[in-house]
Formats: C-alpha cells, structure tokens, sequence
C-alpha cells in the first residue's frame, strides 16, 4: 500500500451539517482491516474576549455491530421529543423572566449523544 492510499482513506464519505455556533461533521473511515466506520466530531465556535475565535471538538465512533441499535435509539429519542414538545423550538427568551445568560447556559447541551457509544473524554465540558 503507498501512501497515496492512506491519504485517500480520510474521505470515504463525508456530510457537514452547519447548525449556528456547531458543525457536525459526518465522516465515513476505514478501520485497518480495510472495513467501514462511522465518526460524528461536533466543532463548536467560541469567541474569544479579543473577537478571535477557537473551535472545541468532539468526536464519536459508530460501528457496524452498533448501527441498528444506535438508529433505533436515535429515532426513538427524538420521536420522544418531538411527540412531547413538538418541532417548534422552545427558547427561554420567550419567557418573561428570560435573563442575558442565555448563552452561558447552553454549555450543559454540549454532548447529545449517550456516553456508552463515545470514545472521547467528558473532562473539557
């Protein structure tokens, strides 16, 4: 195998999914036995109080043995939701107690994925 072959293993697959502040990323991989995984990376864009900007990253793997439950999962959570809430947003600036630390709230939503399918440390949230 050259190396040409290892660069081209980044790029199976990939869908972007830009959400405000947050990009998904969803990249399909290659594992060494030549098999397929998929990875999900969350970037978030933060401001700095300067106006310059850093991204915070976090990634998961799926694989194969767990896609079927991973999706029934996934639908199931957000079918709940959405038979609770409805699809409209719900913003707390609707409310009339609303207060400005709107967005400092929102770092307890950083992760929305269950701990038991990540390979990444929770530490940084």
């Amino acid at each position: 195998m050259n190396n040409n072959d290892m660069m081209e293993k980044e790029e199976i697959f990939s869908k972007v999914l830009r959400a405000g502040r947050r990009t998904y990323f969803f990249d399909v991989r290659a594992t060494k036995a030549d098999d397929y995984y998929l990875t999900i990376t969350e970037s978030k864009k933060f401001t700095n109080d300067d106006g310059s900007y850093h991204y915070k990253k976090h990634k998961i793997y799926i694989y194969k043995e767990d896609f079927t439950e991973f999706k029934d999962i996934l639908a199931e959570m957000t079918d709940y939701i959405i038979n609770e809430k409805g699809d409209e947003v719900i913003s707390e600036r609707h409310q009339k107690d609303f207060k400005k630390e709107y967005e400092d709230n929102s770092e307890e939503i950083e992760t929305k994925t269950p701990e038991s399918f990540t390979d990444i440390d929770f530490d940084d949230i």
